[in-house]
């Protein structure tokens, strides 16, 4: 969300106050606020609250939603609220901002639609191999702006991509895309290392690989599910 030093080191220092808790979150999910800026309302997940998964052993749930951000602003994306790393409360863990009202009505309906910054999530999200990208999780802010969050099971080596923005399947890349990929296909992605593995990091260049000589947005598997259940 290209976020200014200043209002980063905010998120990064200032004490948390947590005042609720996301209910129907599979791990620990904590809503609050700064303590000197009641205006800038966060989430906050402890790595400590984490629920283990069999197939991400590796790292935290944390840390990959952190990369998304950090991958997100790096190579203009920018569909990832600003989010740090910091202790907490509860311990060390993810804190990102927290956007009122993301999540109209209209939202499923939008969401099925053209609209070019869900295009933009759909190659984000093959990219990053995201295998939970749900209506649930795509924010539509006060002024038409299209970001995404929960971005823990993310990066996975095997391709694991699941997400509810197939309507731009098998379309060609337009030369923006095809820019974006040549970029991070050259670019040194060694500043996700202390969060995900090396063969992580490698997997990402092949995805990117493989986007760019077929041309085309990821078409749905055929050998597993391709839809993250429940969609919502």
């Amino acid at each position: 969300m290209n976020a200014t030093d200043e209002f980063l080191e905010r998120l990064q220092k200032q004490d948390l106050v947590i005042t609720g808790r996301l209910v129907d979150a599979s791990n620990a999910t904590l809503f609050g606020h700064l303590l000197n800026d009641e205006d800038i309302k966060i989430i906050y997940k402890p790595v400590a609250g984490e629920r283990p998964l069999w197939d991400f052993p590796v790292g935290s749930l944390a840390g990959r939603e952190y990369c998304a951000y950090l991958f997100s602003e790096e190579f203009g994306f920018n569909l990832v609220p600003t989010t740090v790393l910091r202790d907490g409360p509860f311990g060390f863990g993810m804190v990102q901002t927290w956007l009122d009202d993301a999540q109209p009505e209209s939202l499923i309906t939008f969401s099925q639609g053209d609209h070019p910054h869900l295009r933009k999530m759909a190659l984000f999200d093959a990219v990053i191999n995201n295998a939970d990208r749900k209506y649930g999780h795509i924010l539509l802010t006060k002024n038409s702006q299209v970001l995404g969050c929960d971005h823990g099971v993310t990066f996975h080596h095997e391709d694991k991509l699941r997400t509810v923005l197939w309507q731009f399947a098998g379309e060609n890349l337009d030369s923006t895309e095809i820019y974006t990929l040549e970029n991070i296909n050259d670019f040194d992605l060694g500043f996700l290392e202390e969060h995900i593995t090396n063969i992580e990091i490698a997997a990402i260049k092949k995805r990117v690989h493989s986007l760019l000589e077929n041309g085309v947005l990821p078409l749905p598997a055929t050998d597993r599910p391709s839809i993250p259940w429940p969609p919502i």
